[in-house]
């Protein structure tokens, strides 16, 4: 929407020739004249709102999702939407309507799903703050692969009304909304803006003393046998990260080994698929591919898919099929979910109100295209978060050997997302924060 943004912009211009003081202009438009990019799973008035789905090809939003009308009352201009993965659910931005988005640091690596689009436009310098939702990693892995900041706020705190797919029955505690950035700075004024009155819930006016977090460190899952190891460049990075906090702000990082995070990805697949307090099931994937159009057949549509002539890519192919096979084992699913719950008990217990934990981002640095097919569970680092309901921030770390970019999550307890915010800012001006592509 270029046309309407530079005429934005223009207004913008008149409002600040007129003169009605910077005070007043920075209390009532925070965001006044800022250019911002919206996953295309949001509503944004005018434009599509597809989620990648051919059914949906010729959908337009009429109105705006609530977190795109605050960013706009704040007076960000929006230019356009990005691109995702077929309805949200795999962490490749490739779908049947737009086709594939690729890695500005590398044309053959993926951008990450879901908000895969966001976090590549954001890399490139083409947007400066975006609007990404999170149900298992959909900002982290982005913000990862494209070296940039992406922050999953506490569940329950920014609205995610005004999205599609949006969250139904108990998933409506997974599915975070959240701010992606170039520069730390801008992760809290937007957390601000796009959580309204939600806000009140966290403290972002606490002052953070860094030297007073409780720092701890886990540097992978301990060996799932459905996850990648964790590259070697990546744990060097977070090496050098705990390094520099003991040796800059004199904190003792505790080095932690957390046993049930080996299930990270079990436990999710249960969490995602279980009844609600009301018993209400969570809603089929199947479904949401139909949407627009028939029922959707997984095992039809694969052998659709084998000879070229489905409209759903093989992700969301392999997802319909996936979901069938976990209705099978539902007293397996129930161990899960009590493990799941156990887990988010020992990690609040461990966090309290001073505590951040350093996590891998992703067990590998971004993968190249189609790969993320032979390994479809590495997500689980991230994913996990979301089924524990902790606010968690993804900071880059530099670029590796192969000029691709490093990051690491920050973890905080519910409500503590000030801490995460705090030491991503700290980290990016210790280890230099997003680096432009093509630069090195």
């Amino acid at each position: 929407r270029f046309e309407e943004a530079l005429q934005e912009a223009r207004q913008v211009d008149e409002l600040l020739s007129e003169g009605p003081g910077d005070d007043y202009l920075e209390e009532k438009f925070p965001l006044l004249g800022v250019p911002v990019t919206v996953k295309e799973a949001f509503s944004l008035h005018g434009m599509p709102n597809t989620s990648g789905l051919v059914n949906r090809r010729n959908v337009i939003a009429t109105s705006d999702a609530t977190v795109v009308s605050r960013l706009k009352q704040a007076g960000a201009i929006p230019l356009g939407v990005t691109n995702c993965s077929e309805l949200c659910m795999w962490y490749e931005s490739s779908n049947r309507v737009y086709g594939r988005t690729n890695n500005p640091y590398d044309l053959q690596r993926i951008v990450g799903g879901s908000s895969g689009g966001e976090g590549g436009v954001l890399a490139a310098a083409c947007s400066v703050i975006g609007v990404g939702s999170d149900i298992g990693g959909s900002i982290r892995m982005p913000a990862f692969f494209n070296g940039v900041f992406g922050h999953k706020p506490t569940t329950g705190v920014v609205p995610n009304d005004g999205q599609f797919p949006n969250a139904r029955g108990v998933r409506t505690s997974f599915l975070c909304t959240g701010p992606m950035c170039r520069y730390a700075e801008d992760l809290e004024p937007m957390l601000r803006v796009m959580a309204g009155p939600g806000v009140n819930k966290l403290k972002l006016n606490e002052k953070v003393s860094l030297e007073k977090i409780k720092f701890h460190c886990m540097d992978h899952d301990g060996g799932s046998v459905f996850v990648s190891p964790v590259d070697k460049e990546i744990l060097q990075a977070q090496k050098k990260v705990v390094e520099h906090l003991e040796g800059e702000l004199g904190v003792q990082v505790r080095h932690v080994a957390i046993h049930k995070m080996k299930y990270s990805f079990q436990i999710w697949s249960a969490m995602m698929s279980s009844k609600d307090s009301d018993g209400q099931e969570a809603q089929l994937f199947t479904d949401l591919l139909g949407d627009h159009g028939k029922p959707v057949w997984p095992l039809w549509e694969l052998m659709k898919w084998l000879v070229g002539m489905s409209s759903h890519t093989l992700p969301a192919i392999a997802v319909g099929l996936t979901e069938k096979l976990m209705k099978l084992n539902p007293g397996g699913n129930a161990k899960l979910v009590s493990m799941g719950k156990s887990l988010q008990e020992e990690m609040e217990a461990l966090l309290g109100p001073d505590g951040v934990l350093l996590y891998p981002s992703h067990p590998t640095i971004a993968p190249r295209h189609h790969s993320p097919i032979c390994m479809p569970f590495n997500f689980a680092y991230t994913a996990i978060f979301n089924v524990l309901g902790l606010p968690v921030t993804q900071c880059p770390l530099g670029l590796s050997s192969e000029g691709l970019p490093l990051g690491i999550q920050l973890v905080a307890a519910s409500y503590n997302d000030h801490l995460t915010l705090a030491v991503a800012r700290y980290l990016e001006k210790a280890f230099g924060g997003w680096v432009l592509p093509g630069k090195v």
